[in-house]
């Protein structure tokens, strides 16, 4: 069974950065596809970054430049480095796994959800 937890999140200022952890088990990087997707109040939910076997990593446009997914295979984690934080990345973020091996970017495409960390940018 697929497992996810994410932690790392918490309040920062804007311009700060953050590096946020989903430690996995029950599937592998090499045939799945990994996202983190956030909500923010009064919004649907939205990929941020994907990072798939056949494709390499997908980005939304307002946190290209600013954020980097990323995986570490022995330990079975999937990180989420944000720099020069917004306000408007305000939200609760999540970690996902789909069973397709290639970039998606809806979360009806995604099986598997960790139970989302709070992250604040605020001053």
């Amino acid at each position: 069974e697929v497992q996810l937890v994410e932690s790392g999140g918490g309040l920062v200022q804007p311009g700060g950065s953050m590096r946020l952890s989903c430690a996995t088990s029950g599937f592998s990087f090499e045939y799945h596809t990994i996202a983190w997707f956030r909500q923010a109040p009064g919004k649907e939910r939205e990929m941020v970054s994907c990072k798939s076997p056949s494709d390499g990593t997908y980005y939304e446009n307002s946190v290209k430049g600013r954020f980097t997914i990323s995986t570490d295979s022995a330990k079975n984690m999937v990180y989420l480095q944000m720099n020069s934080l917004k306000p408007e990345d305000t939200a609760v973020y999540y970690c996902a796994v789909s069973t397709y091996a290639i970039t998606v970017i809806t979360d009806d495409m995604y099986d598997y959800w960790g139970q989302g960390t709070q992250v604040t940018v605020s001053s």
